[in-house]
């Protein structure tokens, strides 16, 4: 999801300023529909969807004008494909509450990847994660969270914090359990909280101590949600087109 695409147009298809043109995602089980716009006469562009499982799926460029009928201008298909990033996501979200797989990935913060490679991972992974279906009891805390926040346990939100992952930590903080991550000590006794101070981590422990902390900068990149529920709206500020998803 979020990325862009663009369609070029054949010396048929361009037409008049007053024609909006869709592109129209039908998969499975769900239903993605863009708006588009356009760059020049014979280009356009939008943002892929996020969809709900990886597949092939038709895509549909169709042509609306006022007071006619919506044609449909050609086909195409399009495969959304699993990635490291999706594995990655959809991996720490399996394991919120397992002690053995999230002391696991303290090794990734023994080597210490440079910045630039935690800032890819940082964005790839909290992408694919907003774009994963969770179930609906899926909590930060795992599934056993009548645990006392005085057992020292590893959570997610360790995780992302000691890896300085701005934007996973944003993300986290907002699903349930997310809060109440931040005060629960881990076996050193470290909080995410203590581990963003003692690792220099600034903006980070800004996100995780000011009531009303803004999100990253970064999300002003993607598409947010205007509305949810029988189906989601999401609008991409940066080239303002549309996403409508429903069931198909």
């Amino acid at each position: 999801g979020d990325s862009v695409i663009t369609v070029q147009l054949t010396e048929e298809d361009k037409v008049e300023d007053d024609v909006v043109f869709y592109l129209v995602f039908t998969g499975s089980t769900v239903q993605h529909c863009t708006s588009t716009r356009k760059i020049n006469p014979g280009s356009l562009e939008t943002i892929s969807p996020g969809h709900d499982c990886c597949e092939t799926v038709k895509v549909a460029l169709c042509a609306s004008r006022e007071g006619h009928p919506v044609l449909v201008v050609a086909e195409e298909s399009f495969q959304f494909v699993q990635d490291e990033a999706y594995d990655a996501a959809q991996f720490l979200a399996t394991c919120a509450g397992n002690q053995q797989a999230l002391n696991f990935t303290r090794f990734l913060d023994r080597s210490r990847p440079p910045a630039a490679d935690v800032d890819f991972l940082d964005e790839k992974v909290a992408l694919a994660f907003r774009h994963l279906k969770l179930p609906a009891e899926w909590n930060v805390l795992g599934a056993d969270q009548a645990l006392s926040e005085n057992i020292p346990r590893e959570t997610l939100m360790h995780f992302a914090v000691r890896l300085g992952l701005l934007r996973l930590t944003w993300f986290l903080l907002q699903q349930p359990g997310g809060r109440g991550a931040l005060s629960i000590h881990n076996n050193e006794g470290a909080t995410p909280v203590s581990l963003a101070l003692e690792r220099g981590y600034q903006k980070l422990h800004q996100l995780l101590t000011e009531e009303g902390a803004r999100e990253p900068d970064s999300w002003s990149t993607l598409s947010h949600t205007v509305h949810s529920g029988d189906y989601s709206v999401k609008h991409h500020r940066g080239l303002d087109v549309y996403l409508l998803t429903a069931e198909a």
